[in-house]
C-alpha cells in the first residue's frame, strides 16, 4: 500500500463528529474526517472530570510507532475494531495511541457502520439508604462490567430523568436534590469515552417529569418544581446538533406523568393532574401539539412497556414473566406471550423495566435477573406455543446480586429494599 492512513486521534469529548454517519470502509472514512475536528457540539465541556492535556506537536504524527508492528494502520484498525467490546477498557491501556483511538468516535462509528457494535444493558438503582448506584451487563459474555462512579449531584436525586440519545450517550437530566431541591442539570455518560461530560441545563426546574427520545431529539414535559401541589404544564427538547434546549407546546393540563412510550412517531403520557385525577395525553412533534387521548390503547396501558419494530408491547404481571401486546385493529390489550414459569410477586423479583435488545425485549428485575423475549417470532402463537420464545440469562454477576439481596433481607426487613429507578440500552 503506498500510502498508510493514519487515525485521526480524536479526543475525548463525546461529541457527534460528522464521522458517525455513512462509513462503509476504514479507507473511505478519510474523507469524513480532516485534520481538524468537525464537531456539532463544540460548546459542551469535555468532561466534568478533565485530565491534563499535554502540548502536541505538528510532527508527532510522522515519527510516532505503529499501532501493530509490521501492519499499516489501516489494517490495524480493521483488527482492532473487531475485538470484543468486554475488552476495550484493557485495550486502552497498551499505549495511548491504543487509548486514544479507543476513546473517539472514529473507532465506534466504524464498529457501528460495519454491524458489528455490541449492546449493553445499563441498569440505575437505589440501595435501601436512597444513594444512587449503577452497572452495566453483556449480555453476550454475560458479565457485569465496571463503570465510573455517577457524580454527586446525582448521587441521592430523586425523580430524574435518564435517555439515550446517539445510541451510546446516557443523559440524566432535572430530578430533586434532597438539600438544593428541583434541578435543571444535564450530565452524560459517554459508552465510547467510559467517561461522564456536562449539558446544557434544561430551561425548567423539575422532577417526576416525563421523557422521550424522538428522532434522537430529547424531549421532557411535566412533572413538579418545588412542592407536590406544583404540577407544571411546560415542555421542552434538547436537540444534540444544536446543543441547546427550547420549549415546546405545553400540555393541555398539568401533569406528574408515572408511564410514558413512544409509539408510531407519537409520545404517549399517562399521570397524574392537579387534582390527582388520572390523564392521558399524546404529544405529535410534526405539529408541535398536545391532545387528551381515551381510547382502549391508554386505558388498558400498564408499566413497564416499550415499543419494537412497529408493535407496543407491557408487561402484565408483577414478575414480567407475561407480556400483553396491544392490537391496534381491535384497540385493546387481547393478545399475551406468556412464559408459563412465573417467579413470584417480592419486591426483589418485580420487573423494573422493558427495552429492546438486539431485536427482542429484555426483562429486567430488581434482582438483577434478565429475560429475553424474542417477540419477532411471536405472531400467530398463543399460550404455551409461545414458551420457546422465553430465554433468561444467567451472568456471573447475579450471585453477587444474590448475596447483596439476602444480606439486605437479613440487615433490615422493615427497610425499602434496593429497586431499579432506570434502565438503558447504550451501543459501543
Amino acid at each position: 500500500m503506498d500510502r498508510m492512513i493514519q487515525p485521526p486521534l480524536v479526543d475525548t469529548t463525546a461529541c457527534l463528529c460528522r464521522v458517525d454517519a455513512g462509513l462503509k470502509t476504514v479507507a473511505g472514512a478519510k474523507r469524513y474526517v480532516p485534520g481538524s475536528r468537525l464537531c456539532l457540539q463544540p460548546d459542551i465541556k469535555p468532561s466534568i472530570h478533565p485530565t491534563r492535556s499535554k502540548p502536541t506537536h505538528g510532527n508527532r504524527s510522522r515519527n510516532q510507532s505503529p499501532l501493530l508492528p509490521g501492519l499499516p494502520d489501516d489494517l490495524a484498525i480493521a483488527c482492532l475494531i473487531r475485538v470484543p467490546r468486554v475488552e476495550h477498557r484493557k485495550l486502552r491501556l497498551v499505549c495511548k495511541r491504543w487509548c486514544r483511538l479507543l476513546s473517539g468516535n472514529f473507532f465506534y462509528s466504524l464498529r457501528k457502520s460495519l454491524g458489528i457494535a455490541e449492546e449493553w444493558i445499563y441498569v440505575i438503582k437505589r440501595d435501601r439508604d436512597g444513594k444512587i448506584s449503577w452497572h452495566a451487563f453483556d449480555p453476550i459474555y454475560q458479565l457485569w462490567q465496571p463503570l465510573p462512579p455517577v457524580p454527586k449531584e446525582y448521587s441521592e436525586a430523586l425523580g430524574f430523568g435518564c435517555a439515550v440519545l446517539s445510541g451510546c450517550h446516557l443523559y440524566l437530566f432535572g430530578g430533586k436534590d434532597p438539600l438544593k431541591g428541583s434541578m435543571r442539570r444535564v450530565i452524560f455518560y459517554s459508552a465510547r469515552t467510559n467517561k461522564w461530560h456536562r449539558a446544557p441545563d434544561m430551561l425548567r426546574r423539575r422532577h417526576f417529569f416525563g421523557s422521550c427520545v424522538i428522532n434522537n431529539c430529547l424531549y421532557v414535559a411535566g412533572g413538579e418544581n418545588g412542592g407536590v401541589h406544583r404540577s407544571l404544564r411546560s415542555a421542552e427538547v434538547y436537540d444534540p446538533n444544536k446543543n441547546r434546549w427550547t420549549f415546546i407546546a405545553e400540555m393541555s393540563t398539568a401533569m406528574v406523568p408515572f408511564i410514558g412510550v413512544v409509539y408510531e412517531g407519537k409520545w404517549f403520557l399517562k399521570g397524574l393532574g392537579s387534582h390527582r385525577q388520572v390523564l392521558s395525553e399524546v404529544y405529535r412533534p410534526e405539529t408541535d401539539s398536545w391532545y387528551p387521548v381515551y381510547d382502549g390503547m391508554v386505558s388498558g396501558w400498564r408499566n413497564p412497556s416499550a415499543s419494537l419494530n412497529g408493535h407496543l408491547y407491557a408487561l402484565d404481571c408483577k414478575d414480567g414473566c407475561k407480556l400483553r401486546v396491544y392490537d391496534e385493529v381491535t384497540d385493546s390489550w387481547s393478545k399475551h406471550i406468556d412464559s408459563k414459569t412465573h417467579l413470584g410477586n417480592s419486591r426483589a423479583l418485580e420487573a423494573a423495566a422493558l427495552v429492546p435488545l438486539s431485536g427482542k425485549l429484555g426483562i429486567i428485575r430488581n434482582n438483577m435477573s434478565i429475560s429475553l423475549v424474542d417477540v419477532s417470532k411471536s405472531d400467530g402463537l398463543r399460550g404455551a406455543s409461545a414458551e420457546h420464545l422465553w430465554e433468561t440469562i444467567s451472568g456471573k454477576g447475579q450471585f453477587k446480586t444474590l448475596v447483596t439481596n439476602l444480606w439486605s433481607s437479613i440487615a433490615g426487613r422493615n427497610r425499602l429494599k434496593s429497586h431499579i429507578v432506570h434502565c438503558q440500552v447504550l451501543q459501543a
